[in-house]
Order: structure tokens, then C-alpha cells, then sequence
């Protein structure tokens, strides 16, 4: 990674500058509606005129839950779960221009009103259509929420049609708004609803193309970056929970009646137990929910907490169509697949829980994809191969493509990552989906924002990164000191920060300029983010050996019942530390000090492998 010139004060300023986009053109013959007439409904959704054709035409045989499928996705591109703090400002300018409107005419009034957003909140607009994809077996619409938190792949097999028409493969984007929305609602059972994929719409004229619906948006590189990390974060292994949808429906109402405490704990708490009912605890409330569907098969047990929980009421009305509820979790505070199964139909949602205040754990997740921005030959021969076959499971993969192993695991994170490839964790395949019409920039897509790449700049200079301290306090987390050295300031900063357990960060502090004048308003300083890559990269490296262990803390749960007892055991190298309690009361503590650091280390795991015995759970993720 080259090395920056200017120097990390210069570069870094200290107000937030405006987050960098990608321009996006797109153009429609039309905008997409329903068409009804008597008893028949065409539904026309017009594809991006910029890309190559896409057409898909025949008669949906169950048109309800093609509504309420279409509405669920709806619900998921304009969705926005930041936090907004109680401000007036907007309301007062709102009401400005409410006033200053009243004169005006209706088409007057909203073009005052859109030129009013695009200079008050530009980015509100801005957000990629759907990408749809024609495929031999099946037609994906996939979307991105907002808040950048949310992904979303619809899927409507062709066995869900009849009466199919002439079609082309392919991907491209349609025009999908709010008037789009509103006339999907008019869809009925008793009405024929045919979906007309790919619509002309206006025929060209002598001089050229006929009139269009032009869109020009700046899409922000961190959404754009966001929809490719989410969706290849699939590729990772999983742990996978079958649910009922009664369980799911069980876990929605309890959520809808009890409303979220202030400084508490917001999360989904999976106990899986292997040949057991899986159970769901909903924090803070500690509701236990023992799920009716299949057993956990996994070979062993494991508590995984998610986060995101209220996105799961995008859908509510697709619920009473699910079949199945399948849950693919990647780990304790990593990103969670919910694939909704309705027969034909299959809504796959991707929640990250990612948010400007859990960005450590953000940081944590980019280490487990590859940072490769370039595609090497491996992915151009898998690519190439999904261009021509559409989709392959990672077997087929592998037997045509000669590739195997963790090359081809690579090659397709890397294919996914830069938008060349989507996996469908629902039906376990790889397929070929451009993204957009031009290949993407990865290089500017490499990083979140600036402060990120100078600290990874600096992680690779030699002991310009260190980690002088690590303290385990109970019940709260691992606090970390560190001091990082730049070399273009001349100085050494000191900063600090405390780790929950599933990567949460609950303190932080720097002694660098930034921080003390705005905090992390802004987002977390460069020092910060290089003392959590440190310490992610420690981890990664950390030798498996026993041997080798010296600073080590493992928490564990069990559930007797409607009580949850927790054990926490720390090795310090000659000492070991067993901390025991009900959960959310104060913990007896037992300090042990040994002669040697290798009976110490011999008691440790040899009350690991105790708790594990008695059926204790490992309550942090590995």
C-alpha cells in the first residue's frame, strides 16, 4: 500500500468532509406501473435503457403473494433505522416552506419542495433502483436499505408463472417508486395479473430514441460499498437454525408490544445446542422462545447474538405466506441471513446491525473478506464461467473451473465483492450479476472513508502501531491501551478504548486534536481505528497451540430454566481468574495463582473442558 505524502494533521481535518459518491445514470422508457383494465393487470416495470435488454413476460399464478412479496422489498430500499436526534431546524424550514408554497400551484409546489431537498438533504434521493436479474431458473430483485444496514434478494421462481413469453437474461434496473408502490396495492386474486419484465414503452422515434425518465444520481461510495460487502459477507461459513414461521411470528409480537430501554442490551440471543430445539432470547426483557421447527445439527454449541432485530418487521404482511424460516448466523455480532420461503417466492434478508456507533465491530467484519481489489485469474475463470452458465454450485465450480479449495473460495468473495457475482444463499449457487452497467471503481470502494485507509497505512509501518495494554474488567469488556507513532506529526498518541464481547465499543478516547475538539461525532479518529485493526490482526495471528496461550478470557452461559447462569474464566499467565453469577447480577470472583505458567495454563483448560461437560455454552463468538 503506498504511502501517504501528506502529513496525517493536513490530510485529516477536522471537520467531517462530504462523503464521496459515484455518479449513476439511468434511464427508463417509462416509469413502471400497473396497468388494469376490467378484470385483467399488467404490472410494467421498464428496464435501464443504459444496459442491455432484459425481458421477462407471462401470467403470475398467485397474485397476492406476488403483491405482498413486492411490498416487503419495498419496505426494505427505503428503510432507515439511524438515529435522529430531536432537531428543529428541519421542521422549521418545512414549515418555511409550506408557507412560502401556499400560492404556488401543485406542480410549482413540488418542484419547490424537491429542489428544497436536493439542497437540504441530497443523499435522501439518491439510492440505486433494484437490480433484476433473468435467469434460466428464477427472476432476483436485489436492494440495499438506506441506512446502508439492510439487504434484501426477492426471488420469484418460474414455476410461479404460466403462459411465459419470449425472455432475455440478463441484468438491469428498474424504476421502482412510490407510485409504483401504490399501484402494486391495487392487485387482486380474482384479477389476472401479468408481470411484463423489460417493457418498451415508448417506441423510438425517426430521430432516436423516444422520450425517457432520466435519473441522475450520486450514489455514496459507503452504500455502494455496503450492498457488496453484505451480500458477499454469504460466502462465509454459517451456523444454520430452521424456524417455524409461528416462531418468527411469536418474536415480531413480543417486539411490537415491548418497546426498546434506553442504555440496554437491543439484540437476539441464539442458544443452539446440538440434537436441541434452538432457542431466541430477547434482550433486555430475557424472553426465552424454544422454536418448534428441526433440531440444531451442528457438531457444537453455541451462543450467537444479532442485532437488527427490528428490520425483520419488513415482512409482516409477506408472514402469513411463509412456509419456512431459514437463519444463516455468521457469528456473534457479524451479519445474519434470514431466508423467508413461500414456495415460489423467496425473500432472503441480509441485517448487519452495523451502525456509526458499532463501527469496531464493522472494522472486525471487513478483516474476514479478502482486500484483493483486483481480479486475478482464478476469479476471471469463474466469472467467465457463470457468464456463460448463469449459475454452478461451489461443486460444479470447482470441477469445471479446476479451481478448488481456498483459491476458489477466494476467487468468489473477490468476484462478489466487486460486483461481478451475487451467491444465493437460499438455494446455495453462485450467478452472475453485473451490478452496474460500468465496472466499478474499486479502488475508492477499498475503504470507508479516509481515516481508514491512513490507518491501515499505518498498521503496515513497522511498530507504528502498538497495543502497551490489555485489561479484562468484569462484566464490562477488554479495555485496550495503545500508542501509535506518526512519523509526519511528529508525535506519539495515546488512545484507548473498551471492548464488549461481541466487538461493541463502550469507551473511547485519544489524546490526538481531533478528538478532543469534536469526539466521534464524526466517526472514530485515525488512531482509534488503527489500535482495533491491531488488535483484529493479534487476534487472527494468535497460534492455536495450547502452548502458546498466555492472556486468554472466555465467557460461558447456561439456561436452567428462566434463569441464566454466566461463568467468566481469564488466564493471566500465572493466575486464573473464575467469575460465576446469574446474569445480570454481580459475580463472585476466584482468584487461583499457580507455581508456573504451564499449571496455570493446565487448570484453565481443564476448566473449560469442565464447563463443557455440565453443558455450558460459549457465549463469545470465535
Amino acid at each position: 500500500m503506498a504511502t501517504t505524502d501528506l502529513p496525517i494533521a493536513e490530510e485529516i481535518s477536522d471537520a467531517p468532509p462530504p462523503a464521496p459518491a459515484s455518479g449513476a445514470h439511468l434511464a427508463y422508457a417509462g416509469a413502471s406501473r400497473v396497468v388494469t383494465a376490467g378484470k385483467a393487470a399488467t404490472v410494467e416495470m421498464f428496464g435501464n435503457l443504459d444496459r442491455p435488454p432484459v425481458r421477462f413476460d407471462a401470467t403470475v399464478k398467485n397474485p397476492l403473494r406476488f403483491r405482498e412479496a413486492l411490498s416487503a422489498l419495498y419496505g426494505v430500499i427505503g428503510s432507515d433505522y439511524r438515529y435522529a436526534p430531536k432537531d428543529r431546524t428541519q421542521y422549521i424550514a418545512y414549515l418555511r416552506l409550506k408557507r412560502d408554497a401556499a400560492p404556488l400551484g401543485v406542480w410549482h409546489a413540488q418542484q419547490a419542495y424537491f429542489a428544497w431537498m436536493l439542497r437540504n438533504d441530497p443523499n435522501a434521493l439518491a439510492i440505486l433502483d433494484p437490480v433484476v436479474s433473468v435467469h434460466p431458473d428464477q427472476i432476483t430483485f436485489e436492494v440495499f436499505g438506506k441506512d446502508e444496514s439492510t439487504y434484501a434478494c426477492l426471488a420469484f421462481k418460474k414455476d410461479g408463472f404460466t403462459d411465459a413469453g419470449a425472455s432475455a437474461t440478463g441484468t438491469t434496473n428498474i424504476d421502482f417508486s412510490d407510485a409504483l408502490y401504490a399501484s402494486v396495492q391495487q392487485i387482486r386474486g380474482y384479477r389476472e395479473t401479468r408481470l411484463a419484465l423489460g417493457h418498451d414503452g415508448a417506441k423510438p422515434t425517426p430521430e432516436g430514441r423516444g422520450p425517457v425518465l432520466e435519473k441522475k444520481l450520486q450514489v455514496p461510495d459507503s452504500w455502494l460499498r455496503g450492498f457488496l460487502q453484505v451480500q458477499s459477507a454469504a460466502t462465509l461459513p454459517f451456523d444454520h437454525v430452521q424456524l417455524s414461521p409461528m416462531d418468527l411470528y411469536n418474536v415480531l409480537r413480543h417486539l411490537r408490544m415491548n418497546g426498546d430501554r434506553k442504555g440496554k442490551k437491543r439484540g437476539l440471543r441464539f442458544e443452539l445446542v446440538p440434537a436441541q430445539q434452538p432457542r431466541i432470547v430477547a434482550e433486555p426483557w430475557e424472553t426465552v422462545f424454544t422454536t418448534t421447527a428441526d433440531v440444531f445439527r451442528g457438531k457444537a454449541a453455541r451462543l450467537v447474538r444479532v442485532w437488527g432485530r427490528r428490520r425483520l418487521m419488513t415482512v409482516k404482511r409477506l408472514l402469513p405466506f411463509v412456509q419456512s424460516v431459514d437463519v444463516y448466523l455468521l457469528g456473534s455480532g457479524l451479519p445474519s441471513f434470514w431466508v423467508f420461503r413461500c414456495d415460489d417466492i423467496t425473500l432472503t434478508l441480509g441485517m448487519t446491525g452495523f451502525t456509526s456507533a458499532n463501527w469496531s465491530s464493522a472494522l472486525g467484519f471487513d478483516l474476514l473478506l479478502p482486500r484483493n481489489t483486483q481480479d486475478g485469474e482464478p476469479t476471471k475463470k469463474v466469472v467467465a464461467y457463470l457468464a456463460e452458465k448463469h449459475s454452478a454450485t461451489p461443486k460444479e465450480l470447482s470441477q469445471q473451473t479446476g479451481i478448488r479449495g481456498a483459491a476458489l473460495v477466494e476467487a468468489v468473495q473477490v468476484g462478489c465483492q466487486n460486483g461481478e457475482l451475487m451467491y444465493d444463499i437460499a438455494n446455495g449457487v453462485y450467478r452472475h450479476r453485473p451490478l452496474t452497467a460500468k465496472p466499478l471503481d474499486l479502488a475508492r470502494l477499498q475503504f470507508r472513508n479516509a481515516r481508514e485507509k491512513v490507518a491501515h497505512d499505518l498498521l503496515t509501518r513497522s511498530r507504528a502501531v502498538r497495543i502497551t495494554g490489555e485489561n479484562r474488567i468484569a462484566g464490562v469488556g477488554l479495555e485496550l491501551t495503545g500508542t501509535v507513532a506518526v512519523a509526519e506529526d511528529k508525535r506519539d498518541y495515546r488512545p484507548q478504548m473498551v471492548l464488549a464481547d461481541e466487538g461493541q465499543v463502550r469507551k473511547v478516547t485519544c489524546t490526538c486534536a481531533p478528538f478532543r475538539k469534536h469526539g466521534i461525532k464524526a466517526g472514530p479518529c485515525v488512531h482509534l481505528i488503527a489500535l482495533r485493526l491491531a488488535f483484529a490482526e493479534k487476534e487472527s495471528k494468535k497460534a492455536k497451540s495450547d502452548d502458546a496461550v498466555k492472556f486468554e478470557t472466555r465467557a460461558f452461559a447456561k439456561r436452567d430454566g428462566e434463569v441464566e447462569r454466566v461463568v467468566q474464566i481469564s488466564l493471566e499467565r500465572d493466575k486464573v481468574k473464575y467469575r460465576w453469577g446469574l446474569s445480570g447480577q454481580p459475580m463472585r470472583l476466584q482468584t487461583m495463582r499457580f507455581n508456573t505458567e504451564d499449571a496455570a495454563r493446565r487448570a484453565y483448560f481443564a476448566k473449560l473442558a469442565d464447563l463443557d461437560t455440565k453443558g455450558y455454552l460459549d457465549a463469545i463468538a470465535e
